[in-house]
């Protein structure tokens, strides 16, 4: 009896120990994770925890700890991007701004100082001053627009809208300058009416807008194209030029607000670079996507997709 006895305690004795060991190394083990985590928080790197460990639990634990360092670090990586961006757009915006009025204020002052100016003088300087503050307005309106899309305080109305109809109408405002310039046009819009749910007036804005820089950009390749097609469930649009294009290394920059690059198609308002940034909020408020390929001087392609209704 004192045999088993003495078994069974020095078995309960084994079990104690061993519990006593697991829990000691689980502590340690925990106290590495609260260790690490701290130093990989404080430091803001992108250290990863890495334990080699059986428990399923605390495995589990490590998975979703490394899920949200990635996180929280996928969301630095953007702060600081947003910041530099912000940054960039109130210099931007300062220039912009700080141009035209330095203009007008020097006319303004010429008008005050020179006595003898003409009447004919004076008519011309105030054309001019006028044209500038036009120009201010313009830039503030476009800021304040796209402020309004970002906050999501500027709703948009969605409505079943025929693209074909809106890419004739807007092409054909574009006629005038197209003809001046002897550049050549090509058309590409089937009769097979395609609806979608969209907004005609921000549809108009999107396609003014690309029309527009295609014209302003890309008049040295001679031709400037729109073609409206069905693929599968989607409706697109592309609106093409040959000109200079836009170099591999800045594709994926021309819609940041405010990108200044000299060359750059996203200076739509006088250099404000509001341009493309307005279009392509605008078509993702109408839950479509806007995309770039450029191979300079041998084709650009702006193309809007939105699903098609089959109603």
């Amino acid at each position: 009896m004192m045999a088993l006895l003495s078994v069974a305690i020095l078995l309960l004795l084994i079990v104690i120990l061993w519990q006593y060991l697991r829990l000691r190394e689980h502590s340690r083990q925990l106290e590495y994770i609260h260790t690490k985590l701290e130093g990989i928080v404080d430091r803001g790197s992108h250290e990863r925890l890495l334990l080699f460990n059986s428990d399923p639990h605390l495995q589990k634990l490590l998975t979703d700890l490394n899920r949200l360092l990635d996180v929280n670090h996928k969301g630095a990586v953007e702060l600081a991007k947003l910041e530099k961006s912000m940054r960039s757009m109130l210099a931007n915006i300062s220039h912009d701004l700080k141009t035209p009025l330095t203009v007008v204020l020097g006319y303004i002052e010429t008008i005050l100082h020179d006595q003898a100016m003409t009447q004919e003088e004076q008519d011309h300087i105030l054309r001019t001053i006028h044209g500038k503050a036009e120009e201010v307005i313009r830039l503030m309106n476009s800021f304040f627009d796209l402020a309004k899309l970002e906050s999501g305080d500027k709703e948009i109305a969605l409505s079943r809208v025929e693209l074909g109809e809106i890419c004739r109408r807007n092409i054909l405002s574009f006629y005038d300058i197209l003809s001046a310039k002897g550049s050549e046009v090509e058309i590409e819009i089937p009769d097979e009416a395609m609806y979608i749910m969209g907004n005609g007036e921000a549809l108009d804005r999107v396609l003014s807008n690309l029309l527009s820089n295609a014209i302003k950009y890309g008049d040295a390749g001679g031709v400037l194209g729109l073609r409206l097609y069905s693929d599968g469930d989607q409706v697109c649009i592309e609106v093409w030029d040959r000109g200079k294009g836009i170099t591999e290394g800045h594709l994926d920059k021309v819609f940041e607000r405010l990108y200044t690059l000299e060359d750059s198609r996203n200076r739509d308002y006088q250099g404000s670079g509001l341009g493309l940034t307005i279009t392509k909020r605008l078509t993702e408020q109408m839950n479509g996507t806007i995309t770039l390929r450029s191979k300079p001087f041998v084709k650009t392609v702006f193309t809007l997709s939105f699903r098609r209704l089959t109603f």
